[in-house]
């Protein structure tokens, strides 16, 4: 074979590349031999936030470097200049401007998706920055764009979706080819399972998966006192607002602070109940807890097949809506999907609020963010309701999530998992995380130990959901019938759990800051299957406050 001349100014050029790569890798080796998580640790047991006294910052899973390992070479054909070029254009870009510039020329698809790995590594790798956002990357992200670049090249008049070619991040509880899916627990650490029924409509239509986001292990129903965010797998997730200082929200913590933190154009959460509300909202993003039913479970880590719910975070209404138009479809093997999920899709629209009532909680009033919003709102002509806020049921919640997890985990495992997963059940992982409880569990297990406790049957698990279902329902629905409201206002995550218990979807938009720098979201709670009305009132708050900023250590 000839070898084919290089000129030398190429050579030269090349050479100091790869040489400023070497010194890059080198220096970030250096920066972690010398990192000791104790001086962090210390400052954080300062806060007057007791849930931020974290015990350990990274996790014995974890090794400098291994993330991105595999990707290392493709991520190094990015040049430093034109990481620097792509930086203003990218950042805090939504999909339909993403999608623009790429129409126009100025980026790739396979560009797109080198910047965030590229971007991802940067910041893991530093001990100074890491959020802990991010468990693994998918191996095949690169090449995946590549031949989306392609395929748009040879068809050009082919119509796509408007997530064709975006990089999307899933929380580690969604299966995915090529990458385990652990729930950051390490018994699943070789849980390389099939497609999620929601990725194989990502796939479908042309979405690159970038990787799996960190979380709460176990959907944070594991341990007692432990902090959101923590995994056996992926170490703390901190959050880029407030690194040391702010909880990241969860267990969708990953999929928070990596979007915060422009990782990726948006990212796949699930919800119990806070779940996306709760990282939305401590990640100044918007975030929608769909109703149960409307988007497929099938392949994902569950804890309640009556309560679960995949859901799409985004820095905007309108990437959500982008998002979760690409998840939907129906699944027959979710028996909580009604037929008409087959076709459910969202429109992002610009709709008056004029005639809408909307119910805000009097406890709220003091709250100067919540008036503001309230202002906004009653401004753009919406009619503000003054409600007192019913109280329900909720003393047995946590039972009625230990046992349906206890049967629904156990089906996960039979039906969805790898073989190469060692355990069985809620049982197996009790006795698995005991053999190293240091690595596997250092905050306990108490959720665990509790669901092998409970001692209840078939039937008394079916009444015991039915009582406390259909009296959060019937609270509801006489709340919004009493004052004829068309929505609910609430703040971040907070009643959750009444509307998960209900079935009442929610929508989180931000808001704007606490004096301190911390985000705070306006939430919106509609009755079930009325996505569409959450985005238009969603959407339209988002244009009249404008409240979203880049964290400001995360530019």
């Amino acid at each position: 074979m000839r070898r084919q001349n290089r000129p030398v100014g190429a050579l030269i050029v090349l050479t100091f590349a790869l040489t400023v790569v070497a010194e890059a890798q080198e220096s970030q080796n250096e920066a972690w031999a010398n990192y000791d998580e104790l001086s962090d640790l210390a400052r954080l047991a300062e806060l007057d936030n007791s849930r931020m006294h974290y015990r350990l910052l990274r996790s014995g899973m974890q090794t400098p470097g291994g993330l991105w390992a595999s990707l290392n070479d493709e991520i190094n054909g990015l040049t430093t200049a034109r990481y620097q070029a792509l930086e203003p254009l990218v950042v805090e870009s939504s999909i339909a401007e993403l999608q623009e510039m790429i129409d126009a020329g100025d980026l790739s698809y396979e560009e797109l998706t080198l910047f965030y790995l590229s971007r991802i590594r940067e910041t893991e790798g530093d001990p100074a920055r890491y959020l802990n956002a991010v468990i693994s990357l998918n191996p095949a992200s690169v090449e995946r764009a590549r031949a989306l670049d392609h395929a748009r090249r040879v068809y050009p008049d082919v119509e796509r979706n408007p997530i064709y070619g975006i990089p999307i991040l899933l929380k580690d509880n969604v299966n995915a080819a090529g990458m385990a899916t652990t729930a950051g627990a390490v018994a699943l650490q070789n849980n390389f399972a099939n497609d999620a029924f929601i990725v194989e409509k990502l796939l479908d239509k042309g979405a690159v998966i970038l990787g799996k986001a960190n979380l709460s292990e176990w959907a944070y129903f594991f341990c007692d006192d432990c902090p959101s965010g923590w995994s056996a797998m992926g170490g703390q997730t901190l959050n880029p607002y407030g690194r040391l200082q702010f909880n990241t929200g969860g267990s969708s913590a990953g999929s928070g602070a990596s979007i915060a933190a422009n990782y990726a154009a948006a990212a796949v959460g699930s919800e119990t109940s806070g779940s996306i509300l709760s990282p939305s909202s401590a990640n100044s993003l918007v975030g929608l807890k769909p109703t149960t039913g409307s988007l497929s479970r099938t392949g994902v880590v569950p804890i309640s097949g009556s309560l679960d719910t995949t859901g799409p975070m985004a820095r905007s209404v309108a990437d959500i809506i982008i998002l979760f138009n690409a998840m939907t479809g129906y699944d027959q093997r979710d028996t909580a999907m009604p037929m008409m999920s087959d076709d459910l899709q969202l429109e992002h629209r610009d709709k008056s609020m004029a005639g809408l009532r909307l119910g805000a909680p009097e406890h709220y009033l003091e709250n100067a963010l919540f008036v503001k919003a309230l202002g906004l709102l009653s401004a753009d002509e919406a009619a503000i309701v003054e409600i007192s806020l019913p109280e329900i049921d909720t003393q047995r919640f946590g039972a009625l999530l230990g046992r349906e997890m206890v049967r629904d985990l156990a089906i996960y495992l039979r039906d969805h998992a790898s073989p190469m997963v060692m355990i069985d059940s809620v049982d197996d992982l009790q006795a698995f995380n005991l053999q190293r409880p240091d690595l596997r569990m250092p905050y306990g297990q108490a959720e665990v130990d509790r669901m092998i406790e409970l001692d209840i049957g078939p039937a008394e698990l079916e009444t015991l959901r039915d009582s406390l279902q259909s009296g959060a329902r019937a609270a509801m629905e006489a709340l919004f019938a009493g004052s004829d409201l068309d929505l609910l206002l609430s703040m971040d995550n907070r009643n959750a759990g009444f509307a998960a218990l209900a079935n009442y979807p929610a929508l989180t938009v931000p808001l704007g800051y606490s004096d301190d720098g911390r985000p705070v979201n306006l939430t919106l709670i509609a009755p079930p299957f009325q996505e569409q009305l959450l985005v238009d009132v969603g959407g339209r708050f988002e244009r009249l406050a404008d409240a979203r900023r880049v964290p400001a250590a995360y530019p």
